[in-house]
Protein backbone atom coordinates (compact mmCIF):
# COMPACT_ATOMS: atom_id res chain seq x y z
CA UNK A 1 0.00 0.00 0.00
CA UNK A 2 1.46 3.27 -1.16
CA UNK A 3 0.82 6.46 0.49
CA UNK A 4 -1.31 7.61 -2.61
CA UNK A 5 -3.18 4.64 -2.07
CA UNK A 6 -3.87 6.40 1.64
CA UNK A 7 -4.19 9.32 0.19
CA UNK A 8 -6.67 8.67 -1.93
CA UNK A 9 -8.67 5.73 0.55
CA UNK A 10 -8.67 8.81 3.00
CA UNK A 11 -9.86 11.58 0.13
CA UNK A 12 -13.13 8.73 -0.59
CA UNK A 13 -13.91 8.37 2.93
CA UNK A 14 -13.71 12.06 3.49
CA UNK A 15 -16.27 12.05 0.45
CA UNK A 16 -18.87 9.62 2.08
CA UNK A 17 -18.69 11.75 5.56
CA UNK A 18 -19.21 14.99 3.46
CA UNK A 19 -22.11 13.19 1.71
CA UNK A 20 -23.39 12.57 5.04
CA UNK A 21 -23.94 16.56 5.89
CA UNK A 22 -26.87 16.08 3.78
CA UNK A 23 -29.76 15.63 5.43
CA UNK A 24 -31.51 12.26 5.87
CA UNK A 25 -34.73 11.63 4.59
CA UNK A 26 -36.61 9.05 6.86
CA UNK A 27 -39.06 6.55 5.19
CA UNK A 28 -42.07 5.71 7.27
CA UNK A 29 -42.14 3.24 10.02
CA UNK A 30 -38.49 1.51 8.79
CA UNK A 31 -35.98 3.00 11.08
CA UNK A 32 -33.42 3.01 8.05
CA UNK A 33 -33.33 6.69 6.51
CA UNK A 34 -32.13 7.73 2.58
CA UNK A 35 -29.10 9.25 2.50
CA UNK A 36 -27.04 10.55 -0.24
CA UNK A 37 -23.40 8.92 1.56
CA UNK A 38 -24.27 4.88 -0.46
CA UNK A 39 -23.53 7.08 -3.78
CA UNK A 40 -19.92 7.49 -1.86
CA UNK A 41 -20.04 3.76 -1.83
CA UNK A 42 -20.96 3.57 -5.48
CA UNK A 43 -18.13 5.35 -6.48
CA UNK A 44 -15.39 4.34 -4.02
CA UNK A 45 -15.54 0.87 -5.92
CA UNK A 46 -15.42 2.12 -8.61
CA UNK A 47 -12.99 4.94 -9.13
CA UNK A 48 -10.83 3.67 -6.86
CA UNK A 49 -11.35 -0.66 -7.12
CA UNK A 50 -11.91 -2.90 -4.50
CA UNK A 51 -8.82 -2.65 -1.79
CA UNK A 52 -8.69 1.35 -1.68
CA UNK A 53 -12.33 1.74 -1.66
CA UNK A 54 -12.61 -1.49 0.72
CA UNK A 55 -10.49 0.70 2.72
CA UNK A 56 -12.17 4.14 2.38
CA UNK A 57 -15.51 2.67 3.60
CA UNK A 58 -13.97 0.65 6.21
CA UNK A 59 -12.69 4.25 7.72
CA UNK A 60 -15.69 5.44 7.25
CA UNK A 61 -17.25 2.57 9.72
CA UNK A 62 -14.27 2.87 12.07
CA UNK A 63 -15.24 6.43 12.68
CA UNK A 64 -18.76 5.71 13.43
CA UNK A 65 -17.88 3.14 15.76
CA UNK A 66 -15.53 5.44 17.44
CA UNK A 67 -18.44 7.61 18.24
CA UNK A 68 -17.63 10.33 15.25
CA UNK A 69 -21.38 11.91 14.11
CA UNK A 70 -20.14 11.19 10.58
CA UNK A 71 -23.35 9.65 9.41
CA UNK A 72 -26.30 11.54 8.13
CA UNK A 73 -28.04 13.40 10.77
CA UNK A 74 -25.12 13.90 12.81
CA UNK A 75 -24.91 9.95 13.90
CA UNK A 76 -22.28 7.86 14.92
CA UNK A 77 -21.38 5.53 17.69
CA UNK A 78 -21.47 2.00 18.51
CA UNK A 79 -24.73 2.08 18.68
CA UNK A 80 -25.35 2.38 15.21
CA UNK A 81 -23.65 -0.40 14.25
CA UNK A 82 -25.40 -2.66 16.51
CA UNK A 83 -28.69 -1.02 15.69
CA UNK A 84 -31.41 -1.48 12.71
CA UNK A 85 -28.67 0.46 10.05
CA UNK A 86 -25.74 -1.45 11.09
CA UNK A 87 -26.66 -4.12 8.36
CA UNK A 88 -26.23 -1.90 5.70
CA UNK A 89 -23.50 0.22 7.14
CA UNK A 90 -21.59 -3.09 7.42
CA UNK A 91 -22.91 -3.72 3.94
CA UNK A 92 -21.31 -0.35 2.75
CA UNK A 93 -17.48 -2.27 2.82
CA UNK A 94 -18.73 -5.58 1.10
CA UNK A 95 -20.54 -2.97 -1.45
CA UNK A 96 -17.87 -1.01 -2.26
CA UNK A 97 -16.03 -4.28 -2.39
CA UNK A 98 -17.66 -5.57 -5.02
CA UNK A 99 -18.45 -2.73 -7.49
CA UNK A 100 -14.39 -2.24 -7.45
CA UNK A 101 -13.78 -6.24 -8.01
CA UNK A 102 -16.52 -6.09 -10.46
CA UNK A 103 -15.32 -3.07 -12.60
CA UNK A 104 -11.51 -4.33 -12.46
CA UNK A 105 -12.14 -7.32 -13.95
CA UNK A 106 -14.48 -6.13 -16.72
CA UNK A 107 -14.05 -2.64 -17.16
CA UNK A 108 -10.44 -1.50 -16.42
CA UNK A 109 -9.19 0.17 -19.41
CA UNK A 110 -10.39 3.85 -21.28
CA UNK A 111 -14.11 4.57 -20.18
CA UNK A 112 -16.62 4.64 -23.02
CA UNK A 113 -20.26 4.20 -22.86
CA UNK A 114 -19.87 0.33 -22.74
CA UNK A 115 -17.99 0.61 -19.86
CA UNK A 116 -19.98 3.25 -18.11
CA UNK A 117 -22.99 1.03 -18.84
CA UNK A 118 -21.05 -1.84 -16.88
CA UNK A 119 -20.36 0.69 -13.85
CA UNK A 120 -23.79 1.04 -13.87
CA UNK A 121 -24.61 -2.91 -13.73
CA UNK A 122 -21.61 -3.15 -11.22
CA UNK A 123 -23.34 -0.70 -8.64
CA UNK A 124 -26.41 -2.17 -9.29
CA UNK A 125 -24.62 -5.71 -7.77
CA UNK A 126 -22.15 -4.36 -5.39
CA UNK A 127 -23.76 -1.19 -4.32
CA UNK A 128 -27.59 -1.94 -3.81
CA UNK A 129 -27.60 -6.07 -3.86
CA UNK A 130 -24.39 -6.88 -1.37
CA UNK A 131 -25.38 -3.82 0.59
CA UNK A 132 -29.18 -4.94 0.25
CA UNK A 133 -27.42 -9.01 1.19
CA UNK A 134 -26.22 -7.85 4.59
CA UNK A 135 -28.45 -4.77 5.44
CA UNK A 136 -32.42 -6.47 4.82
CA UNK A 137 -31.04 -9.61 7.27
CA UNK A 138 -29.76 -7.62 9.81
CA UNK A 139 -32.90 -5.09 9.65
CA UNK A 140 -35.05 -7.92 10.39
CA UNK A 141 -32.63 -9.40 13.04
CA UNK A 142 -32.55 -6.38 15.16
CA UNK A 143 -36.22 -5.15 14.80
CA UNK A 144 -37.68 -9.07 14.87
CA UNK A 145 -40.28 -7.68 11.78
CA UNK A 146 -39.26 -10.62 9.73
CA UNK A 147 -37.26 -11.14 6.70
CA UNK A 148 -39.63 -10.53 4.31
CA UNK A 149 -41.55 -7.56 5.40
CA UNK A 150 -37.88 -6.37 5.90
CA UNK A 151 -36.94 -6.69 2.25
CA UNK A 152 -40.64 -5.42 1.11
CA UNK A 153 -40.08 -2.38 3.10
CA UNK A 154 -36.52 -2.20 2.19
CA UNK A 155 -37.74 -1.82 -1.72
CA UNK A 156 -38.88 1.82 -1.08
CA UNK A 157 -35.13 2.35 -1.65
CA UNK A 158 -34.29 0.45 -4.89
CA UNK A 159 -35.58 3.56 -6.72
CA UNK A 160 -33.03 5.83 -5.89
CA UNK A 161 -30.37 3.96 -4.92
CA UNK A 162 -30.91 2.69 -9.13
CA UNK A 163 -30.67 6.59 -9.77
CA UNK A 164 -27.59 6.94 -7.49
CA UNK A 165 -25.95 3.81 -9.41
CA UNK A 166 -26.39 6.09 -12.86
CA UNK A 167 -25.30 9.21 -11.29
CA UNK A 168 -22.14 7.19 -9.85
CA UNK A 169 -21.51 5.45 -13.63
CA UNK A 170 -21.49 8.90 -15.01
CA UNK A 171 -19.55 10.52 -12.68
CA UNK A 172 -17.09 8.24 -12.35
CA UNK A 173 -17.03 7.87 -16.34
CA UNK A 174 -15.36 12.02 -15.83
CA UNK A 175 -13.20 11.20 -13.54
CA UNK A 176 -11.85 8.23 -15.23
CA UNK A 177 -11.42 9.82 -18.04
CA UNK A 178 -10.13 13.06 -16.96
CA UNK A 179 -7.83 11.33 -14.43
CA UNK A 180 -6.79 7.77 -15.16
CA UNK A 181 -6.18 5.64 -12.07
CA UNK A 182 -5.34 1.56 -11.84
CA UNK A 183 -8.47 0.20 -9.72
CA UNK A 184 -6.67 -1.52 -6.96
Amino acid sequence: MTTRDLVLSALFAALIVALGLIPAIPVGALPVPITPQSLGVMLAGLILGPVRGGLAVALVVLLVVLGLPVLSGGRGGFGVVVGPTGGFLLGWFLGAVVTGALVRRFAPGPWGWRETAFAVLACLLGGIGAVYALGIPWLAAVTGMGLSKAALGSAVFVPGDVVKAVVAALIARGVRRAYPIDLR
